[in-house]
């Protein structure tokens, strides 16, 4: 038994292809159209880290209480957590980027830490060895 994938509520798939593949390195592992379960076109859209097993759906807020849920899928609390083997190097890489830190790196008994924001505005935890 597995998890598969978890959703990730956006508000397009666009710019958060880019942002997950190209900022955080992570492969598209599908786009393909789909409909909504009334019959609307949608895309299904799967991205996940290198070598990973578990992918994110990406799916585009549909209706007012999904873009309600855009950026505050776990009400303002840490939600994800992407750990890394190079800490410092990757942090640098998002942070030339353009990634939103809401804390400096810090070390704690898990590891390196330090919190940023995805495209939608959700909290991560970037993690590293310490």
């Amino acid at each position: 038994m597995r998890i598969d994938l978890v959703t990730l509520v956006v508000a397009d798939y666009d710019p958060a292809i880019a942002f997950f593949t190209g900022i955080l390195g992570f492969e598209l592992v599908e786009d393909a159209p789909s409909l909504t379960n009334d019959g609307h076109p949608k895309r299904w859209v799967v991205v996940r880290p290198p070598g990973a097993q578990t992918g994110i759906l990406l799916a585009r807020a549909d209706g007012e209480r999904q873009d309600a849920a855009v950026g505050d899928q776990v009400a303002g609390r840490v939600g994800f957590f992407l750990r890394v083997d190079d800490f410092d190097a990757v942090h640098r890489r998002m942070v030339d980027a353009g990634v939103e830190f809401v804390t400096p790196p810090r070390t704690e008994p898990y590891g390196r830490v330090a919190v940023f924001r995805d495209i939608a505005g959700n909290r991560w935890d970037l993690l590293g060895p310490a």
